[in-house]
């Protein structure tokens, strides 16, 4: 085929092809590729698009769950930051009167005993008056026997509903019985109850410790603290000098979380934690120990209405694992010692709480979160009523040597033989009143020894202030660098208000006996009315 051939055949099949194009079925299986590839393209695009809003609403649903994390950390942290501002607005006043109760009855259901059986109605025994045909062919006659059997029936019916009736009263009266007696057991738990609660209040009203160291127990229980907190505490109460004591079990450092921030890190799909800084976690948990230290006092003092207590000591300790050694320790944080008067005189809701703490001459672990533990500045095991009970007891029951009974020399003998047991070297300077003792001693300690005075006096009343007073003169004039004053009785506010700051040490009569159990092997009792 020549090029001539060639060229007709391209033209040629131009032709067929434009012929072909023009025809219907042609164009319509041309748009049918067309919409085709149309679909497939917008498939495609619809897919991206569901994939980038799945991926959009992922990255929301992790960043959600970010923010609440967030959100809760921050409400852990405000709960501890206003552990004291919480406590201001409650009355922590317990009404004893509130505690009683009054009876609830249950309501008297008796059920189908409660509704009269229904009577028998004559109308469904009477037989139907026969009509006049029926009385002229003989009816009357039959229906005169009819109606004796209705009544026969009838009457039978009335009997045994009277003696059903009769049951059911007498069921439904041994029902209203037993109810009665539910009511009136009821009734007799609510009395004995509430005779409890009046027995409690006239114990209170006494200042016996048991019933002080109940209600005060009742206080602190009231508390609401954050679920993770002990709230776990020990109490004693001293009458003698309206003293109360608490042993408060603390939280540990883990109460502070250890986490300062989560972040989503998009493009690793991670969260990270950002750690809380160690100084940050140290001081806001020597925060939470200050804040329960005056919380707690708070709560004490608003609650007593009747001045029961005028002082409080506070120990804040903690129970915890010691990293270092591995062994359980029981270390002691925080404690003070204030009076009522100095306390209230506070106003919490503007104090700093580490600067009340210094303020009422608290002593704050150095470092809390170490474990670096303080003095109590009275050990609670000292005025443990459990620790009173087993040595007071009736004198013609108990041997062991009655403070009061002892001779003024065997006195003196006791007292040098505890402070010389003690590391003290003690001699007796003069005679005191009330058979007591004053010496002066020497603490041969290179440094933090030197001359010490030491005055024990076995009083039968609390000890009055201006005893204090003349102690801390004597320690001034003698040049010692600590004054320590014993009673056989207890101290009051007024006492603790004066040595505060100073270098004196006021032991009362448990802190004697506690002594003296520990140090000189001595179990002697306090008993200023034996004869």
């Amino acid at each position: 085929m020549g090029i001539m051939g060639q060229m007709q055949r391209a033209h040629a099949q131009q032709v067929h092809a434009q012929q072909r194009a023009s025809t219907t079925p042609y164009q319509q299986h041309q748009q049918m590729l067309w919409e085709a590839e149309h679909a497939r393209r917008a498939a495609e695009r619809a897919a991206e698009s569901d994939e980038r809003e799945r991926r959009r609403l992922y990255v929301e649903a992790r960043t959600a769950r970010v923010k609440s994390a967030n959100a809760s950390l921050q409400s852990q942290l405000d709960e501890l930051d206003n552990l004291l501002r919480t406590t201001l607005a409650i009355d922590d006043h317990i009404d004893l009167e509130r505690l009683k109760k009054q009876a609830s009855y249950p309501e008297f259901r008796p059920g189908e005993l409660g509704t009269p059986l229904r009577e028998p109605d004559w109308r469904r025994f009477a037989p139907p008056e026969p009509n006049a045909l029926g009385k002229m062919f003989g009816g009357e006659g039959r229906y005169q026997q009819l109606l004796n059997e209705a009544e026969q029936a009838f009457e039978k019916a009335k009997a045994k509903h009277t003696a059903g009736e009769a049951a059911r009263q007498q069921r439904l009266a041994q029902a209203r019985r037993k109810y009665d007696q539910h009511c009136q057991q009821l009734d007799a738990q609510v009395a004995s109850h509430n005779a409890e609660i009046d027995k409690f209040g006239t114990a209170l009203a006494a200042a016996e410790p048991n019933a002080v160291v109940k209600y005060f127990g009742l206080v602190l229980g009231n508390s609401v603290y954050p679920e993770d907190f002990p709230q776990r505490y020990r109490l004693a109460y001293v009458p003698d000098s309206r003293l109360i004591v608490v042993e408060y079990l603390l939280p540990t450092v883990a109460v502070v979380p250890k986490v300062r921030e989560y972040r989503y890190v998009k493009a690793s799909d991670e969260v990270q934690t950002v750690p809380r800084p160690a100084e940050d976690t140290h001081q806001r948990y020597a925060d939470v120990i200050t804040q329960v230290a005056l919380r707690t006092v708070h709560e004490l003092f608003e609650a007593d209405r009747t001045r029961l207590v005028e002082t409080i000591v506070f120990n804040g300790i903690v129970e915890t694992t010691h990293p270092g050694t591995g062994q359980a320790v029981r270390p002691c944080l925080v404690t003070l010692r204030t009076s009522r008067d100095a306390f209230t005189a506070i106003n919490l809701a503007k104090v700093d709480p580490a600067a009340c703490l210094r303020h009422l001459r608290a002593t704050l672990s150095s470092r809390p979160e170490d474990l670096v533990e303080v003095r109590p500045v009275l050990e609670f095991d000292v005025v443990d009523k459990r620790f009173v009970d087993e040595v007071d007891v009736l004198a013609d029951l108990d041997q062991r040597p009655n403070l009061h009974k002892l001779s003024r020399t065997e006195f003196e003998d006791l007292i040098r033989n505890l402070f010389g047991r003690l590391g003290l070297e003690t001699r007796t300077t003069r005679a005191a009143p009330d058979g007591g003792v004053d010496c002066v001693s020497f603490d041969p300690r290179p440094i933090f020894g030197g001359k010490v005075v030491i005055q024990a006096r076995r009083n039968r009343g609390t000890m009055d202030v201006s005893a204090v007073r003349d102690l801390f003169g004597t320690v001034l004039g003698e040049g010692a660098t600590k004054g320590i004053l014993v009673t056989t009785s207890g101290y009051g506010p007024d006492s603790f208000e004066f040595a505060s700051g100073k270098p004196l040490e006021l032991i009362d009569g448990s802190n004697l006996l506690h002594l003296l159990a520990e140090h000189a092997e001595v179990r002697a009792r306090i008993d200023p009315n034996e004869r």
